[in-house]
Order: C-alpha cells, then sequence, then structure tokens
C-alpha cells in the first residue's frame, strides 16, 4: 500500500492538478466578459491572435496551430466569424495554397468593446494576485512549456 500512496501523492500530480483547477477557475471567471459581447472564448482567443499579428492576419494553418484546432476546426471557426463580419479570408499572394485569415474593422471594433472588461477581469484574477516577480517567472516558466509542447503555437510573421 506504501507504494501506492507514495504514487498518489506524487508532486508532479499536484502541480498538473493545479494547472488545470487554476485554467478551469480563470475560465469561469473570465468567460462573462466575452459573451457579453457575443463571442466564444475561441473566438475571442482567434479575434486576439489575429489583432496582435503584423498585418492583423495569420495563415490560416498558423491560427490553427495557435488555436489548438484542426485544420477542420480552424475553418469552421473562420467560417463562423466570417458570416459575423469579424474576420475575412485573404488569399496568400506567394503562395496559392494558403489563405490567410484576417481581422475585418468589425472585429477590431468588437475587440474594442471586449477587452477593456475582459482585462479587468484579467487584471482582478490573475495578475492582481501575483508579485511582479511571480508573474515574471510563470510567464517565462509557461513560454518554456508552451515552446516544448506546441512549438507551432509561437507567432510566426505572415508572408
Amino acid at each position: 500500500m506504501g507504494r501506492v500512496t507514495e504514487l498518489f501523492d506524487d508532486p508532479r500530480l499536484t502541480a498538473m492538478g493545479l494547472i488545470f483547477e487554476a485554467h478551469a477557475g480563470l475560465l469561469t471567471k473570465l468567460e462573462p466578459t466575452w459573451k457579453r459581447a457575443g463571442l466564444s472564448g475561441l473566438d475571442l482567443n482567434a479575434l486576439l491572435r489575429l489583432s496582435r499579428s503584423p498585418g492583423r492576419r495569420l495563415r490560416m494553418n498558423d491560427l490553427a496551430a495557435q488555436t489548438s484546432l484542426s485544420t477542420s476546426g480552424v475553418t469552421r471557426l473562420v467560417d463562423r466569424l466570417e458570416r459575423a463580419g469579424l474576420v475575412r479570408r485573404e488569399s496568400c499572394p506567394d503562395d496559392r495554397r494558403s489563405t490567410f485569415a484576417a481581422l475585418t474593422p468589425e472585429g477590431a471594433r468588437r475587440l474594442e468593446e471586449v477587452l477593456p472588461d475582459y482585462l479587468a477581469a484579467i487584471e482582478r484574477w490573475f495578475i492582481a494576485l501575483l508579485t511582479p516577480e511571480q508573474l515574471d517567472a510563470l510567464t517565462a516558466a509557461l513560454r518554456v512549456i508552451r515552446d516544448a509542447t506546441n512549438p507551432e503555437a509561437t507567432a510566426r510573421t505572415p508572408g
């Protein structure tokens, strides 16, 4: 029984459990901000990634990687955002096989509408709970983990 108890008490399980619990808790606290703007969390994530990319656009495959979606999943997401007027597709001039998803002026306006409340919630439920040193260390640690486990999600400059 000692070996099993030791296994169950492994601190690696505690660390992963805390990540999952913190993620779930943050989503619960942040969700009302994007829902008030008529967006899903996935919609907001995609719009933010586009807004923070050069030319406010990303190749569809890069958007898929950054949002952890399959090719068909990102196609459905962009279809929905395009119908809402928040995103448009653009041809890639140097690669006919690639298509960009680009933020529209309406998409930028919707982000401007949601961001003040979203940032206030991030401040309250995340940033303000940590010292600047803790936040810097956490951000650096998360970047190391992301780069090792999901290197495709790192930002790339569109062609």
